[in-house]
């Protein structure tokens, strides 16, 4: 049997030794000057982050984001507007509107009747919470989160709208935020990476793509990029042994490769190589470790009756953000669930209780489950979608829909650093406009890294000869929202 290690060597004649040394160290040194990553050969596996950070004491040391793709309806949720009694059925004025460009689904649209919420809305807790009867569980937890209920964004449409929450950038080839994350603050964990990213099944199967990109690690190196645990079969793809081969096997194979790859690196300077050798061990460590955290049976059955019995079926969100506190328990960093299934633009009353119960109990219990394991005080909770919907109807207001609206929705946050039964930022009478305290996605973006112990203006990545960050050249705290 050859060594291909030696094989290697042994193909290069005298010129081609010289000529490639020379042109290795050029750039290699070239490397070294425009990217800071190609000091990664010292930390292959990229588990450090940065020197000097976080740049404070941080508040949180990890996230669990639940992305509602698709925009959950402020007005029938979390914004309630008695105000729309009186106001049912009239005309949305003009003066409102302020001549907001209109989506494809309503630009033909010549009237725009305002619908109330049909849900009844009461207050929770002692904070006094406002909250709809579609999410009962919620309410139960509803003096441990903080709801904000001024955001805005700047895009209309679903695809550069979740790209933009992703990445701080509605067009593609940006670094998504737990990427940011992973290469500014590095893993708590060898075994597991320190981004993953789960995909829930839904009842409504709408057709708003999810893309790899928008959990990828954009111009950053690859390693850095989420990995998708999936609800069928292997939980990440390709981590079995081929049929007939063994772990001595495998681990062979794999110092092989190594050994090859440290050759070309001192060859050319490449830091994708180095992400290479850390994909390849990252992946031998989770044979053992993904098994073992898939494995929800050591759960006592009172964790399923606070999930509810949906964490029982593989891929539900309840199964997730059990599964998400699973992985936070084992020290990933950047945990994010995707739902989709909040895209109503029809018969509102038909579709939006269903995915508000798919999705209410396995959130609320999230809350409840890290708080009673003394996790939520270093956790980040968050909740919420890519922009809102708009208080006028889409289509007849007896099978009503509502239609995209960036101009304002809500959010809730939860966890470490942040102020619990709390409301944040109104809207008009209309529910149309913000009335107070604006937050805007890049100033979302800069509170959760501040929460994490990072100042938003100096976590950068120089690339083609600028530097970037998540929040690009914008974003503020939002200190009212801070413990």
């Amino acid at each position: 049997m050859t060594d291909p290690i030696l094989d290697s060597k042994l193909s290069e004649n005298r010129r081609q030794f010289f000529s490639r040394t020379s042109t290795g160290i050029g750039v290699a040194a070239l490397a070294s000057l425009l990217n800071r990553e190609s000091t990664a050969a010292t930390d292959p596996a990229g588990q450090t982050g940065l020197p000097g950070l976080p740049h404070f004491a941080p508040k949180v040391k990890r996230v669990i984001y639940l992305l509602q793709s698709g925009a959950p309806s402020q007005v029938d949720l979390l914004d309630y507007k008695p105000s729309l009694e009186e106001l049912h059925g009239q005309e949305l004025p003009d003066s409102v509107r302020g001549g907001q460009r209109l989506t494809g689904m309503t630009a033909g649209q010549k009237n725009f009747p305002i619908v109330k919420s049909p849900y009844k809305f009461a207050q929770h807790g002692e904070s006094g919470q406002w909250m709809s009867e579609l999410m009962p569980h919620l309410a139960k937890v509803a003096d441990d989160i903080c709801v904000v209920k001024s955001m805005y964004t700047e895009a209309i449409n679903h695809d550069p709208a979740v790209t933009f929450f992703q990445s701080g950038h509605q067009q593609p080839g940006r670094p998504s935020i737990g990427a940011w994350l992973s290469y500014g603050l590095g893993s708590e964990t060898e075994n597991l990476p320190s981004f993953v990213v789960l995909l829930s099944k839904n009842t409504f199967h709408q057709a708003q793509p999810l893309y790899d990109r928008l959990w990828g690690s954009g111009f950053l190196p690859s390693k850095y990029q989420g990995v998708k645990f999936r609800s069928q079969g292997d939980p990440v793809l390709y981590l079995s042994d081929p049929s007939g081969a063994d772990q001595t096997d495998r681990r062979l194979l794999l110092d092989k490769l190594a050994k090859l790859n440290e050759l070309r690196y001192c060859e050319v300077g490449d830091p994708e190589i180095n992400s290479r050798i850390a994909q390849y061990e990252m992946a031998y460590r989770m044979q053992t470790s993904v098994p073992e955290l898939a494995d929800t049976s050591d759960e006592p059955e009172s964790t399923f009756k606070l999930y509810g019995e949906d964490a029982k079926k593989t891929g539900t969100h309840a199964a997730n953000c059990l599964m998400a506190r699973r992985l936070a328990e084992r020290g990933v960093r950047f945990i994010q669930l995707f739902h989709r299934g909040w895209d109503h633009h029809s018969n509102v009353q038909k579709y939006l209780p269903t995915v508000a119960k798919e999705t209410d109990q396995g959130s609320a219990a999230l809350i409840s489950d890290l708080k009673q394991r003394n996790m939520l005080d270093d956790t980040l909770v968050i909740w919420g979608g890519e922009f809102g919907r708009t208080v006028y109807s889409q289509g007849k207001p007896a099978t009503f829909g509502r239609d995209h609206h960036p101009r304002c929705f809500s959010v809730w946050i939860a966890g470490g650093g942040i102020k619990p039964g709390f409301s944040f930022g109104q809207t008009d009478d209309f529910c149309y406009n913000i009335a107070e305290n604006p937050v805007h996605v890049h100033d979302f973006h800069a509170t959760i890294l501040h929460c994490l112990g990072i100042n938003h203006e100096k976590l950068t990545y120089r690339f083609q000869g600028r530097d970037y960050r998540l929040t690009d050249v914008h974003g503020n705290v939002v200190k009212e929202i801070l413990a």
